[in-house]
């Protein structure tokens, strides 16, 4: 049976109930075709919770259950391949009890560490299915570049099963990333939202020559199983599957939607709400007060509305200590909506209005942070260039440091459309 004539129909036999879903992940079109795109091969799988079917079957159960995949192992990134490890964190390699598959540690490794897994596992077949959120600092991107580079370089095959951009792949947003600013948070110049899937970020890396280069001049043989029915215009909520968290602290697909701005502030020494139920959402620190929400409100944002809340972090920033702030609401009722809402510049306004409020030149003020190793600022590696920690220390407006990004990210969008697939 074709993946076109499948209706998408999966039975829960303990629920005894009919789940339909309008869109089809690039696991659902292998499994509808009987695995026909893996037949002969040894695979490799980076994958992690969110690789599920419409059923919340893990997709590396249901292949070594049916016996038609050779699965050579498991690549398990950040957060570990069953998910049970916090941000910077992985499980470790380990024997999986329930498949009894090698699982690879390969959160933030060499290269050379990827190759010698590819080579113990005797694969010729790298798969990756993990959900992204269409942001640029999300560590799985470059945790499949990476793997991307070890598969050319031991000619070994690279195969994505795409899934959703869940924030839309209308429009992309924020500064694109200057090489110098290279790291796992981003290795390539592509826009802080890149409004792409991963599938076509694997191509446009493929395309755009930066495996190639990185890889001493190896090519790449790569293939891109499509979704079935998703649309670019589609929120979360209409491609009807379901959010299964990509790592802790991204709960909800209201998460993604404002993480590629709140994100930086995991560059600042105020919390970014980790550790509270609603991460990103929440910002503050224990200097903070209402006048945070007064200035946000004069800004004015389209689709925004804030609310002042204090909370106390079980983990990370501030963890046992009362923090106030704001809760960011972001309210997108249709496309246009969608197309023209920017989260790094709602980011931006943020980290600006924060900057100004809380800058005292005491301990108990706003702060960027530095990396401890290199002492570079963290914020500037999210961001991929210093421009907007340097346009709010300068004085600019969040206007006019928003302007200084346009440029490149016009020439990203250029480049952007000779890989979308959707």
């Amino acid at each position: 049976m074709k993946a076109k004539q499948l209706l998408t129909t999966f039975f829960l036999p303990t629920l005894g109930t009919t789940l339909t879903t309008p869109v089809q992940t690039g696991l659902d079109v292998l499994i509808a075709n009987n695995y026909t795109q893996l037949s002969g091969r040894k695979v490799l799988i980076l994958t992690n919770p969110t690789g599920i079917t419409p059923n919340l079957e893990l997709g590396v159960d249901v292949m070594h259950r049916s016996g038609q995949v050779d699965l050579a192992g498991v690549l398990g990134p950040e957060h570990g391949f069953r998910g049970t490890a916090q941000a910077g964190g992985s499980e470790g390699t380990f024997t999986d009890e329930l498949t009894g598959l090698t699982v690879y540690d390969a959160y933030n490794v060499n290269t050379s560490t990827l190759i010698s897994y590819i080579r113990d596992s005797k694969a010729d077949t790298v798969v990756y299915d993990i959900q992204d959120v269409g942001v640029r600092f999300y560590t799985y991107t470059w945790a499949m570049y990476d793997t991307m580079l070890a598969a050319a370089l031991t000619n070994t095959k690279f195969v994505v099963l795409d899934r959703p951009n869940p924030i839309t792949g209308l429009n992309a947003f924020g500064p694109v990333l200057k090489e110098r600013y290279s790291s796992y948070v981003g290795r390539k110049p592509i826009a802080q939202a890149h409004g792409m899937t991963s599938g076509e970020l694997a191509r446009m890396f493929v395309g755009q020559g930066w495996i190639k280069q990185d890889a001493n001049g190896s090519d790449l043989t790569l293939e891109v199983v499509k979704m079935d029915g998703w649309e670019r215009k589609m929120s979360w909520a209409e491609t009807g599957l379901h959010w299964v968290l990509p790592s802790p602290n991204m709960p909800t697909p209201d998460t993604a939607l404002i993480y590629p701005g709140a994100g930086m502030f995991e560059g600042t020494n105020m919390s970014e709400g980790r550790g509270t139920t609603r991460p990103f959402e929440l910002l503050g620190a224990p200097f903070g007060n209402t006048t945070w929400v007064v200035k946000m409100r004069e800004l004015d944002i389209p689709n925004t509305n804030y609310r002042f809340a204090c909370f106390t972090p079980t983990t990370s920033k501030f963890k046992s200590r009362i923090s106030c702030g704001v809760q960011s609401y972001i309210t997108l009722t249709d496309q246009g909506d969608y197309e023209r809402f920017d989260p790094v510049y709602l980011g931006t306004s943020l980290l600006w209005t924060a900057k100004h409020l809380y800058t005292s030149g005491t301990k108990d003020g706003f702060e960027w942070l530095k990396t401890e190793d290199t002492g570079e600022y963290n914020v500037d590696l999210l961001v991929g260039s210093p421009l907007i920690r340097e346009g709010i220390d300068a004085g600019l407006s969040p206007e006019d440091i928003q302007k200084q990004w346009m440029k490149g990210l016009e020439e990203f969008k250029g480049d952007r459309g000779k890989y979308l697939l959707y």
